[in-house]
């Protein structure tokens, strides 16, 4: 049986602020992801999801919506958005948006009634008390905060101008799901979800208990001295998740990406306990922090493979607009990068890719005291080193700087003056231009991989079995479809590996240098290879 598009598309992550400007601002826009949807089909991703470019005042650049209906004039029009539906699917490509259900900003209009007086139309379409618990934001701190005109505390999960719908209110979630509706009646094919597993709280507002875990992780969201028991991945949450599915399959069959902290068994449950009835898809934030070894993307594969059978498909993501790109974890090191996507587009997953990870783009330092990122103003009297040291990107802006296209100014992403975030000085060396030139560059590799992706059913809908007996820092697996069978071979050993292998053909391979095999295989250091 054939999978649904959604469990066997791949999955590009477009920041359109920092994509490309079209109109000479210094702000990406939605024509300039119009202008370079060439390149994007020829990248070979079929499905292009796009952060927030609805109405915001950009507290939270995009993340804070005053209008779920409407553009940011920064980013275009409605035509835009219309235009840039049309062509991607003309492409024969998906568009997934994204959509913040958790909160709103608080210029939202509703935010505005709802604050104006406890017995306004829109009194009850937040969550508000007379007296805050003790609650405490996932960026730390209470999360409660007071509201003069009513007398009465808002709660904000996120940021303080990011206050919580309250979906206990049927008006409430009635106006989201018909917002959801609006954009899927305009051709969208779903949607990611921002911080879907916190739109519930506890009805009865009790106290979150004490824990000693100071800071979150991608695998348990409590932090700051809080188990956050009553303020994520209630049960509530988990049924709206079927909600919202059985809304989107009026329009047939779409995506819905949830991003869900916590562990694998919490958000299978988003995901439907037998069958995938709930949300489609789920990032798994664990391989967030991999390790560059065979031994640990071994471990991963087995645990996913038992926690996300099919017909679950698991998402494989090594950045995002959040977290430090992944070639940092790499040491900048280009030959790591290309093997770390060759797995990514190999293995039994939907792959998302974060903008700028197809050249290897990094993390650009900036200061704490510059930041446009809210985040790192509430916490710019601590030293950003001790940051660095437990591995946390608090200033966003580091790895949203904008797309680095060529060696013009600007890193070609835009005419004016100055661009939204500073490019970063290495601009000239990586580059889309630079390495569409160069067969071996991580672009081509990645363009490569691809295209044997997009050929070969095997690798987009077919199982997943792990080869034994293979030479130490060496990770194997055959995918089969069939009577379809491709196999995968990866060196994560600085030290070249030959070995005795079963008589097959190879159709891609990735070398640094040109070495004939004395033996059945040769993988060079950090290389791969794939055979059919």
């Amino acid at each position: 049986m054939t999978k649904s598009w959604y469990h066997k598309t791949s999955i590009y992550q477009i920041y359109p602020r920092s994509f490309y400007d079209s109109n000479h601002d210094g702000i990406g826009d939605l024509k300039g992801i119009l202008s370079k949807l060439d390149y994007l089909t020829e990248l070979g991703f079929e499905t292009l999801w796009i952060s927030p470019f609805f109405s915001s005042p950009q507290a939270d650049l995009g993340y804070d919506i005053s209008s779920y209906t409407d553009i940011a004039p920064e980013y275009g029009s409605m035509d835009d958005a219309l235009l840039l539906i049309e062509e991607i699917h003309k492409r024969g490509m998906k568009i997934v948006f994204d959509m913040v259900m958790n909160h709103t900003s608080t210029e939202h209009e509703w935010f505005k009634e709802s604050r104006s007086s406890r017995t306004n139309p829109k009194a009850d379409w937040y969550l508000w008390r007379d007296k805050p618990n003790n609650w405490k934001s996932m960026t730390g701190g209470s999360g409660w905060h007071y509201a003069k005109e009513r007398g009465q505390y808002f709660w904000s999960s996120f940021l303080p101008f990011q206050p919580d719908l309250n979906y206990r209110n049927p008006e409430v979630k009635k106006v989201m799901l018909d917002a959801v509706r609006f954009w899927l009646s305009k051709g969208v094919d779903g949607f990611r979800l921002d911080i879907f597993n916190v739109i519930y709280k506890d009805a009865e507002f009790r106290d979150n208990p004490f824990t000693f875990q100071l800071a979150p992780t991608e695998t348990n969201p409590s932090g700051f001295f809080q188990e956050a028991k009553y303020t994520l991945n209630q049960p509530e949450s988990f049924a709206f998740a079927k909600e919202l599915r059985a809304v989107c399959d009026e329009f047939g069959e779409k995506l819905l990406l949830g991003e869900i902290s916590g562990d694998r068994e919490t958000a299978q449950k988003f995901l439907g306990t037998k069958t995938n009835d709930g949300l489609t898809l789920a990032f798994d934030f664990d391989m967030l922090t991999f390790k560059f070894t065979a031994e640990y993307f071994r471990e991963l594969i087995q645990k996913i493979e038992a926690h996300v059978p099919d017909p679950f498909m698991p998402v494989y993501v090594f950045g995002n607009h959040d977290r430090r790109r992944s070639i940092d974890r790499l040491g900048n090191d280009l030959q790591k990068a290309k093997l770390l996507h060759m797995l990514q587009l190999t293995v039994r997953c939907v792959p998302c890719l974060y903008y700028g990870e197809e050249i290897g783009m990094t993390n650009l330092k900036q200061s704490f005291a510059t930041a446009l990122d809210p985040i790192p103003r509430k916490f710019k009297h601590i030293p950003p080193l001790l940051f660095d040291m437990i591995g946390l990107t608090i200033n966003r802006d580091e790895v949203r700087t904008p797309m680095q296209w060529d060696e013009t100014a600007n890193a070609g992403f835009s005419s004016a003056q100055k661009a939204w975030l500073p490019v970063h000085k290495n601009y000239k060396t990586i580059n889309v231009e630079t390495e569409s030139e160069d067969e071996n560059s991580l672009l081509n590799t990645i363009r490569a991989v691809m295209k044997i992706r997009v050929e070969e059913k095997s690798l987009r809908e077919g199982t997943l079995e792990m080869l034994t007996d293979l030479p130490n820092g060496v990770l194997g697996y055959i995918r089969k479809f069939e009577d379809e069978k491709i196999i995968i071979l990866l060196n994560f050993d600085k030290k070249e590996k030959q070995f005795e292998f079963e008589n097959t053909h190879c159709i891609f391979k990735l070398f640094p240098k040109d070495k004939a095999a004395k033996k059945s295989v040769y993988l060079s250091s950090f290389g791969g290879m794939i055979l059919k």
